[in-house]
C-alpha cells in the first residue's frame, strides 16, 4: 500500500547514500539522529500516511471542503488524522522540543513529509502553513507573541495561514488597500478583504492564527509602507484562553478544479468594525517578514509537486506491469501470441522512463535544499553558511517552479499510461492531475519564479550564489568522469554547464545594460535551462552513486535499483539533454516576436 506514495528504496538511497545524512549525527545538535533513528522516523511517517492521513485523499477530493454561513467544515476523516498528526508532534518536525516540535534535521522531515503529503497534499497543507505561521511568531514575534501563540501553533492545537493576496491587487502585494489603525491599547483595527486564502476558515481546530498583510495610517505606498499582523479569528486573552470573535469572517469559498479538502477562502476583516492584530515585526518591514514564509512556503510547494508526481509514477508503473493489452512488437503478426503487460510496449517504457527520471531528480533537489539547510545549522564557518545560503536562494525558483511543472508533466503521463482509465474517477491519476496543477500558480506563479530568479538571484551578491553552485556541479561532474559507466554521461553534462553558464551572462547582461522587456521574455524558459541543467546534476550524481555500488558488487536485490539509476541517466543525457541545449540556443536568439505582437494581432476580439 505504502509503495503508492514513495518509494522508500528511493527515499533511503537519497538519504544515506547520495547525502549520507547520518554524518549530521556527529554534530551536538544531531546527535540522536544516527541511521537507526533517522530510518525509525521515515518508517513512522509512512504508517502514519497510510493509515490515518491516506483516507483524507479520497474523501477531501469526493466530499470536500463545505462552506456554510461563514463555517467551512471538513470531511470527518481529516478530525481523525489531524489527531494523529498532533498526537504524533509531526506538525513541527524541526523546531525546538519546548516549543513542540521534534528538533529533526530538515532533511529527515524532509522525508517523512514524503510519505506524508504524498497521502494527501490538501489535508497537509493545513501543516504546513501552521508551521510556516509559528515560524513567523518564533523569528519576529515579541515575547507575549511568542507565549501565547507559538506552542499552540507548533502542537497543532490552533492552525495558521498567510493572508496576503487581496481583489485588486492579485500578485501586485503593494496595491493592498488593507489598512491598520492604532489604538490605545497598542493593538490596531484592521479592515480589508483578503482571497485566494488556503485553510482559511475550517473546523478542525478552534482558533485560526492569521499572518495579515496591511499598511498602517500614513505608511508609505508600496512594498515600503507594508506592515505584518498577528490576527487571530478568536482573540486570546492573556492567560491563553480564547475570548470573543475577532470580526475575522470567511464570506466564501472557490470551486476549484482540485485540492477540493482545503478550503481556499475570501475572508473580510474588520467589516463590523472589531477586527484587532498585534504588529508581527517592525512597522514597515512586513514584505521581509513574509518572505521568509514564502521561501519556505515555495520550497512547500516544489514537494507537494514532487507528492503528487512520486504517486503517479508508481501508480503507473505499477497499472503498467498488470495490465495486459496487445501482443509483443516482436510477435505482432503472430496471432497466437497472448496479450503482454504494457510496460512491454516501448512508447510505455519512454513514458516511465521519462516520469522516473524527474521524479528521482525532483526528490533529490528537494533533499539536497534541506540537507543545505541542516549544513547550515551546524557550521561555525561564517563563509560556508553564507556560501550555502546563497545556493539555497538561488535554487528556490527552480524547486518552486521547474520541479511543479515537471511534476505537472509526469501526473499527464501518468494519466496517458493508463489510457482511458486514468480519465476516469475510480482510479486516482485524475486527481493528482487536478490537484498537482496549482502547484504552478500559487506562492507566486512559475512565471514570477522566473522574473525572481532573473531579477534578484543571478545578480544577487554580484552572480556568487550561480558561480557556487557551478563549483558544485563541476565538482559532481569530476567524481562521475572516474567512473567507467558515468564518464559519458559526465563528457555531455560538462559542455552544457558552460553553455549554461554563457547563457546567464548574457541574461544579466541584456537585463542590466540591454533590453529588460526582452530578457523578461526570455526569463521562463532561462528558468527551465538552468532546471535542465540541475536535473542532469542530481540524475548524475546518483549515477554514479550507483555505478560505483554495482562494481562493488551489490546485493541481487539492490542490482535492478542501481541499474534504473544509471539508465535514468543515460535516458536523460542522450534524450532530454538535447532539447535543454535547444532551449539555452533560445534563449541566446534574443527573440522578440512576442513583445512585437500587436494586441490586436493576439486575436480573440
Amino acid at each position: 500500500m505504502a509503495q503508492i506514495l514513495a518509494d522508500r528504496r528511493d527515499i533511503d538511497f537519497v538519504l544515506h547514500e547520495q547525502l549520507k545524512v547520518e554524518t549530521l549525527a556527529s554534530h551536538e545538535k544531531f546527535a540522536d539522529f544516527n541511521r537507526k533513528a533517522v530510518d525509525l522516523i521515515v518508517t513512522e511517517a509512512r504508517n502514519l500516511a497510510v493509515k490515518e492521513v491516506l483516507p483524507t485523499q479520497t474523501d477531501g477530493d469526493r466530499i470536500g471542503a463545505r462552506f456554510d454561513a461563514g463555517a467551512v467544515r471538513v470531511p470527518e476523516s481529516f478530525h481523525k488524522a489531524w489527531k494523529a498528526l498532533r498526537e504524533g508532534e509531526w506538525l513541527a518536525m524541526t523546531e525546538a522540543p519546548e516549543w513542540g516540535g521534534q528538533g529533526m534535521p530538515r532533511t529527515v522531515a524532509t522525508a517523512a513529509s514524503d510519505y506524508l503529503m504524498g497521502a494527501s497534499f490538501a489535508f497537509l497543507m493545513h501543516a504546513g502553513l501552521t508551521h510556516g505561521a509559528g515560524k513567523l511568531v518564533e523569528t519576529f514575534g515579541d515575547d507575549r507573541q511568542k507565549r501565547l501563540f507559538l506552542k499552540k501553533l507548533y502542537t497543532g492545537e490552533w492552525t495558521g495561514t498567510m493572508l496576503l493576496t487581496e481583489p485588486e491587487a492579485g500578485s501586485d502585494v503593494g496595491a493592498l488597500t488593507t489598512t491598520a489603525v492604532p489604538q490605545p491599547d497598542g493593538t490596531y483595527a484592521i479592515t480589508g478583504n483578503k482571497i485566494f486564502i488556503s485553510g482559511g476558515e475550517h473546523d478542525l481546530t478552534p482558533n485560526i492564527v492569521h499572518p495579515v498583510l496591511a499598511r498602517i495610517e500614513g505608511a508609505p505606498a508600496g512594498t515600503a509602507g507594508i506592515s505584518l499582523f498577528l490576527v487571530p479569528k478568536i482573540r486570546v486573552n492573556d492567560d491563553g484562553s480564547l475570548g470573543e470573535p475577532n470580526d475575522v469572517v470567511c464570506t466564501g469559498i472557490e470551486e476549484k478544479m482540485g485540492i477540493h479538502g482545503n478550503a481556499t477562502c475570501s475572508i473580510a476583516l474588520g467589516g463590523k468594525g472589531g477586527c484587532r492584530g498585534t504588529l508581527l515585526g517592525e512597522a514597515n518591514k512586513g514584505m521581509r517578514a513574509m518572505f521568509q514564509m514564502m521561501n519556505d512556503a515555495r520550497l512547500m510547494v516544489g514537494h507537494q509537486g514532487l507528492s503528487c508526481a512520486s504517486p503517479a509514477y508508481l501508480y503507473a508503473v505499477n497499472y503498467a506491469r498488470t495490465r495486459h493489452q496487445g501482443r509483443h512488437l516482436s510477435r505482432l503478426l503472430d496471432k497466437s501470441a497472448p496479450a503482454v503487460p504494457i510496460i512491454q510496449h516501448p512508447d510505455v517504457r519512454r513514458m516511465l522512463s521519462t516520469m522516473k527520471l524527474h521524479v528521482e531528480a525532483m526528490r533529490s533537489l528537494v533533499y539536497l535544499i534541506s540537507n543545505y539547510h541542516d549544513r547550515i545549522a551546524v557550521s561555525a564557518d561564517a563563509e560556508e553558511k553564507d556560501r550555502l545560503h546563497g545556493m539555497i536562494d538561488f535554487l528556490i525558483p527552480i524547486a518552486k517552479a521547474y520541479v511543479t511543472d515537471r511534476s505537472f508533466e509526469v501526473c499527464s503521463l501518468g494519466v496517458q499510461v493508463y489510457g482511458g482509465y486514468g480519465y476516469v474517477r475510480e482510479y486516482p491519476m485524475e486527481q493528482l492531475l487536478r490537484d498537482c496543477r496549482i502547484t504552478a500558480i500559487y506562492e507566486g506563479t512559475n512565471g514570477i519564479q522566473a522574473m525572481d530568479l532573473l531579477g534578484r538571484k543571478l545578480g544577487q551578491n554580484g552572480g556568487k550564489p550561480i558561480m557556487d553552485l557551478g563549483e558544485e556541479i563541476r565538482a559532481a561532474i569530476s567524481e562521475a568522469a572516474g567512473v567507467d559507466r558515468t564518464a559519458p554521461f559526465a563528457e555531455a553534462l560538462e559542455p552544457a554547464l558552460v553553455k549554461l553558464e554563457e547563457v546567464a551572462r548574457h541574461m544579466g547582461m541584456t537585463a542590466m545594460y540591454g533590453d529588460l522587456l526582452t530578457a523578461s521574455a526570455h526569463a521562463y524558459p532561462f528558468m527551465e535551462a538552468c532546471g535542465d541543467v540541475v536535473t542532469g546534476w542530481m540524475l548524475l550524481w546518483r549515477a554514479r552513486v550507483a555505478a560505483q555500488a554495482l562494481a562493488a558488487g551489490a546485493r541481487e536485490r539492490d542490482a535492478a535499483f542501481y541499474e534504473g539509476q544509471v539508465r535514468s541517466c543515460e535516458f536523460w543525457t542522450r534524450m532530454l539533454l538535447p532539447q535543454a541545449l535547444g532551449r539555452m540556443e533560445a534563449v541566446l536568439s534574443g527573440c522578440t516576436a512576442a513583445l512585437d505582437m500587436p494586441e490586436d494581432g493576439f486575436g480573440g476580439k
